[in-house]
């Protein structure tokens, strides 16, 4: 049955009135069709609307019931369903997923996930009910924003048909909240939670409140609902970071090329091409050409640093949704969803190059070492060595609304109808300030890996660092974002139960989308000048026990304290205007509007299912076709360096595509399902890739150019087809194994290239710099543009189980097992282009993200009163990111293995309260990267950097009637 089937019949002419309005009311409102309600309808095409009499309760019962959902949906999907009202078996949605197949997760940190993808791809549709949602100005939500107590279930799916989203190249999670008609009648639950973090050494409460009720009235049946949920976490990141790789001279004077000094670093790209994707040979006694002429080099870090992160962040968010059954034939529902987001972060900043700018002494030589067999430099030591700490403080606020209007409607015995309307809207505003506190301290000594893949340094007089009269007060930076998005959605789909021979029935809808979107930011910066211990204890902040479980390393530092200076802003921002008359203006301190964007998105589709035998078997599918056009207008706003006068350009493109889908089911025994699956979805451009106007960055590294970027209006969807092979075998009940063959072809994926430009001094922002070199005569910039210049390939396949073994002592009845195993290749050209932009070269890299190998196990135990779970996650090391391509060599940064240990453990007190404790990561795990280029580079010669994740612990209280 499917889920907006409400009723077999329409038996009083009174009720056929009351559908034919609400039909009609919805069409007169502009309502065409909803991939998204679409999405909705084929994840619940087992579930009527009215929800089973029996409440899921406990982890056996959350597993048996995602394996009903996946046996009977058409597609490819994985499914968590909440243990009990609001209580999925994680604290947060992200969590929550990472035990699914075929997903990854990663950017453990500030108490949570950060990050996920489906087969190794980050480009996933996030609906919410089967609806777009997205903060903001991008094209997605963070779905760790959705506090887990507002929710019931979680569908992913790794394959759609015609009826759904076309967006989302990895596939859709689609996040189901509570509805009155969920519970025969009223309903309360509060939740209390309680969650340690280290090393922030905090506790953190959420609290959570649902209330719900449903009434026989004279005008039907009527239901309500209201979830409440409140999340604060105070947290702590501490990371310890070596610098780039780059090439500097030999430590000997006898090997040094004219015009350079012994362990010189080396800046002229004629000798060397920084930003590449292959790096520089390892080998000792590796040489560059010097106007042709050979001289050995070596490969060591340019800086050190540290960062010592705490962030408070709070999550408030509320779900109400209101329901009306007129009669047998018809459901409306109402439903509203507000998620807010609070972050305030003071980030303690420690950095200092290790180069040849400070003393290298009388004999640079015995200043180094070197990893045996390699020119890679282990430790080294210098004197005079410039550095800076920056207080960084960040608060950002993301508000996001949801307004739904669904009806569903029984038109008769053959045709049902349902509608949607939708109206949305996000913004986010951030402000960003920093100041610096620069000196030059006597000496500093570095070991690039002291153990265990982690840098170690220390200074020779650790005293000075938490000393304000050593420090001078230098630049402070001050700028704000805002972005802002919006959507208004009307759709109308249906179903004809044809039953013409092997036709069974088919599926058609129309969807409307205009979707609204802008960006908005400001930046200024001045330089003091004044040491720091002249502006009063107040401006000064230390921190204290940094990183004991990292390495050697300060634990303790000075700053500006980023919390007075914020909470004195206008006094801090007039006495760097004391100094600098240019720095605070009026037009400096208010928002300017970057671009606007209007993407009205029309979409059609109809689909057929059919049934039919063979070999006595049953043999089902679907094969469908869907449209998609898309009208996107832009404006983009360019500021004149000079007048500040505000230039707008417009821009216009249509694209539309049509994309088939294919799916069939093969039963081959009534515990055997076998699927095939072939469809097309698309990845449409960030609306800041589309935006042409330069945004240029100062040249701080005193590399001789600075760096910028640009968008491009004329981006192009990406488009992905997808082949999916899977099998099911329901060995017994509730108890499976399945697996999986995919593969994806993608099309014109979004990469950067480089180019170089000259900005004369009228354009350039930065013609008064005193960090950059002479702009007098204007500068060069590299700038990066994202293009459609790259296709690629990512295949592999998914094993899964689901077993609880029938006949176990009486002590170890209610074991179960869930695990499952992900293996992933990808490739894709990257294009490398030369200084005027023109493409010159292919490279052929993995994917960002992708993990070789992943796999996840979880011991599942319940019986009585107790519930408990017991889970481990693992992914093999991956390329992560590439560095700034301004001097890095080489730019791939690569993940270590990650992995995590969890687990949970609860107990029903009665059938009203329960209790439950939990942990997260309790082996303490840390999370390091490393350069990697070719066959080279390992954790242990090319280390990058190590995150301090830290373990979590909660314990809850949970009660309802």
């Amino acid at each position: 049955m499917n889920d907006f089937i409400v009723g077999t019949s329409m038996s009083q002419n009174k009720h056929r009135l009351v559908l034919k309005t609400g039909v009609a009311a919805l069409a007169a409102a502009g309502l065409l069709s909803s991939a998204s309600v679409w999405a909705q309808t084929a994840a619940e095409k087992a579930e009527p609307v009215e929800a089973p009499s029996v409440i899921v309760t406990g982890v056996k019962a959350s597993l048996i019931k995602s394996l009903a959902i996946k046996r009977t949906n058409d597609q490819v999907v994985e499914s968590i369903v909440a243990e009990d009202i609001g209580k999925l078996p994680d604290n947060n949605v992200v969590e929550a997923l990472q035990r699914v197949t075929g997903i990854q997760v990663t950017n453990r940190s500030g108490g949570e996930v950060g990050a996920l993808s489906i087969r190794g791809l980050p480009d996933i549709q996030t609906t919410w009910n089967g609806r777009t949602i997205f903060t903001a100005s991008g094209q997605q939500v963070a779905l760790q924003d959705i506090p887990s107590t507002l929710v019931r279930q979680i569908d992913v799916y790794k394959t759609r048909d015609a009826s759904q989203l076309e967006t989302g190249i990895a596939g859709q999670v689609d996040v189901k909240s509570l509805r009155p008609f969920d519970f025969k009648g009223q309903k309360i639950s509060l939740a209390a939670r309680e969650t340690y973090l280290d090393p922030a050494k905090k506790a953190n409460p959420q609290l959570s409140a649902m209330l719900s009720n449903r009434w026989e009235t004279g005008i039907g049946e009527v239901g309500a609902l209201v979830n409440l949920s409140e999340v604060k976490t105070k947290y702590r990141n501490e990371s310890v970071t070596p610098g780039a790789m780059v090439p500097f001279t030999s430590p000997n004077a006898a090997e040094v090329p004219a015009g350079y000094t012994p362990l010189q670093r080396i800046f002229d790209n004629s000798i060397w091409t920084p930003g590449t994707h292959t790096g520089l040979p390892t080998a000792a006694g590796s040489t560059l050409d010097f106007n042709g002429k050979a001289y050995p080099y070596y490969l060591a870090r340019d800086a050190v640093f540290q960062s010592d992160l705490k962030g408070e962040r709070e999550r408030p968010a509320a779900n109400v949704a209101l329901q009306w059954k007129p009669n047998s034939d018809a459901v409306y529902t109402f439903e509203s969803m507000y998620n807010g987001y609070r972050d305030k972060t003071f980030n303690q900043l420690l950095f200092s190059f290790v180069d040849w700018w400070g003393d290298l002494g009388s004999n640079p030589a015995s200043s180094i070492t070197t990893f045996p067999g390699t020119n890679i430099i282990k430790s080294r030591n210098v004197n005079n060595v410039y550095g800076f700490n920056s207080g960084d403080y960040t608060t950002s606020a993301t508000d996001s609304y949801v307004y739904a209007l669904n009806g569903k409607w029984d038109i008769s015995d053959r045709l049902k109808l349902e509608g949607d309307l939708s109206y949305q809207t996000s913004t986010y505003h951030s402000e960003f300030t920093a100041t610096r506190i620069d000196r030059t301290a006597p000496s500093i000594a570095v070991d690039f890996n002291a153990g265990g893949n982690n840098t170690a340094f220390r200074f020779n007089n650790n005293a000075d660092l938490t000393d304000p009269t050593k420090w001078n007060v230098a630049q402070f930076y001050d700028n704000a974002n805002r972005n802002k998005g919006s959507a208004a959605t009307a759709s109308l789909g249906g179903v004809y139960d044809a039953d013409w021979g092997a036709l069974k029935s088919v599926h058609f809808g129309l969807r409307f989308d205009d979707r609204k979107a802008s960006e908005a930011n400001r930046t200024q910066s001045a330089f003091l000048g004044r040491n720091l211990a002249t502006l009063g204890a107040a401006y000064s902040s230390t921190n204290s026990n940094f990183g004991t479980a990292i390495s050697d390393v300060p634990r303790a530092w000075i700053e500006p304290n980023a919390y007075y200076i914020r909470d004195h802003i206008d006094e801090w921002r007039k006495l760097y205007n004391s100094v600098d008359a240019n720095f605070l203006t009026t037009d400096k301190l208010s928002l300017q509007k970057t671009f606007e964007i209007d993407e009205k998105t029309n979409n059609l589709f109809v689909m057929g299912n059919t049934e039919n035998e063979l070999f006595g078997h049953r043999l089902r599918g679907n094969f469908g076709m869907r449209y998609v056009k898309v009208d996107t207008d832009m404006t983009f706003y360019k500021v004149d360096a000079t007048s500040k006068a505000v230039t707008p350009s417009s821009a216009s493109k249509s694209t539309s595509k049509f994309l088939p889908s294919m799916t069939l089911i093969y039963d081959p025994s009534k515990d055997v399902v076998v699927r095939a699956n072939y469809g097309q979805t698309l990845r449409r451009p960030n609306f800041g890739d589309l935006n042409p106007v330069l945004q240029l960055a100062d040249d701080v590294s005193k590399v001789g150019y600075g760096s910028g970027s640009g968008g491009n209006p004329d981006l192009k969807p990406t488009r992905s087809t997808n082949l999916d092979l899977t099998g099911e075998w329901y060995f017994q009940k509730d108890s499976a194994v399945y697996g999986t063959l995919f593969k994806r072809k993608i099309d014109g994926l979004v990469v950067s290239l480089r180019h170089k430009v000259h900005v004369d001094p009228a354009n350039d922002p930065f013609r008064n710099s005193t960090s950059g070199g002479n702009h007098a005569n204007g500068y060069d910039y590299v700038i990066n543009s994202p293009v459609n210049a790259s296709n690629g390939n990512i295949q592999g396949g998914e094993l899964g189980l689901i077993y609880f073994p029938k006949g176990l002592p009486s002590l170890l009845d209610g074991l179960g097992f869930q695990g499952s195993y992900t293996r992933l290749s990808s490739s894709q050209n990257v294009p490398d282009a030369n200084d005027a932009g023109v493409i010159v070269s292919q490279l052929e890299t993995p994917f960002f993200g992708v993990s070789h190998s992943s796999y996840n196990a979880t011991l599942a135990y319940e019986k009585g009163p107790i519930s408990a779970r017991l889970s481990y996650v693992w992914r093999s090391g991956f390329l992560a990111q590439n560095e700034a391509a301004l001097f890095a060599n080489p730019i791939g940064i690569w993940r270590s293995p990650e992995k995590s240990i969890d687990m949970q453990i609860s107990y029903k007190i009665n059938d009203r309260m329960s209790v439950d404790i939990s942990g997260v990561n309790l082996t303490n795990e840390m999370q390091q990267q490393y350069y990697h280029f070719g066959t080279a580079g390992t954790p242990q010669l090319t280390n990058f950097g190590t995150l301090q994740i830290g373990r979590s612990v909660s314990a809850a209280l949970r009660w309802q009637m």
